[in-house]
């Protein structure tokens, strides 16, 4: 079941009745974090404790597997519940072995993205995480996504990954990361006049919203993490009037 995507309040009022009348609670803090909630408050909400997996147990699936199979077991997520694979793997296998399982669905960033920057959510494109830099690893696959769907006139969701430490990606070290692999590639097509619309911790009390030309994104301050941006396509006039509106689109860009 999905816990929203800032701090325990964000779950459901049928994920808090549900996860209160299961005997097993589990949560995986991997694919993104509740940043604005400690472990000991959500427990607190739910009147029990909670397991948290590491990566390599989610995706063995053999905790949760074996406490299903005996009892009635909860398993919370930050944001969608099943936006990532190992989550739909898990369910898979708990069909497999005979375990029934329910979907409780939560707010996920794919669509309150849209929403808080006021843009019309069936005109994105296919959504793309731009992983940390490191040394031989410099995948071209997220400047690839946003240059086809640019070419669709369809927004880009952008997702930044996430180390099991809990450091998040940074957005200007991403938006850097895509304008190298543009000049790579020869793809003026996103370069520093490229419109970008940048989110900080999107859902919350200290929500940020910054839209402007990339060059410009790179001086200025993006709040804190998590964070998320959007490489703006073709935009409707009043997709215009709301990124000037709720982030500070400067007009005439």
């Amino acid at each position: 079941m999905g816990l929203g995507l800032h701090d325990e309040k964000g779950i459901t009022l049928r994920g808090l009745e549900e996860a209160r009348s299961s005997e097993a609670i589990f949560a995986e803090f991997y694919t993104s974090r509740l940043v604005g909630a400690r472990l000991s408050a959500i427990e607190d909400l739910l009147g029990k404790k909670v397991r948290v997996l590491a990566r390599e147990e989610v995706e063995s699936g053999k905790a949760i597997l074996e406490a299903a199979s005996r009892s009635r077991v909860a398993f919370l997520v930050v944001g969608d519940p099943m936006a990532a694979t190992t989550h739909v793997d898990l369910r898979l296998r708990a069909r497999a072995a005979g375990i029934r399982t329910r979907v409780v669905a939560g707010v996920s960033i794919l669509t309150t993205a849209a929403g808080a920057l006021g843009l019309q959510a069936y005109k994105f494109g296919r959504t793309t995480t731009i992983p940390f830099p490191a040394p031989g690893f410099r995948p071209v696959s997220p400047l690839e996504a946003i240059l086809a769907n640019r070419r669709a006139g369809l927004h880009t969701l952008i997702l930044l990954d996430l180390r099991e430490d809990g450091t998040f990606h940074g957005p200007k070290e991403a938006l850097r990361q895509l304008l190298d692999a543009a000049e790579a590639k020869g793809a003026p097509e996103f370069g520093p006049e490229a419109l970008v619309a940048v989110l900080s911790r999107v859902g919350s009390p200290e929500e940020r919203l910054v839209a402007g030309r990339v060059r410009e994104l790179l001086h200025q301050d993006l709040g804190p993490p998590p964070h998320c941006f959007v490489a703006l396509g073709a935009l409707h006039f009043l997709e215009r009037e709301a990124l000037e509106a709720f982030a500070g689109l400067p007009q005439g860009v």
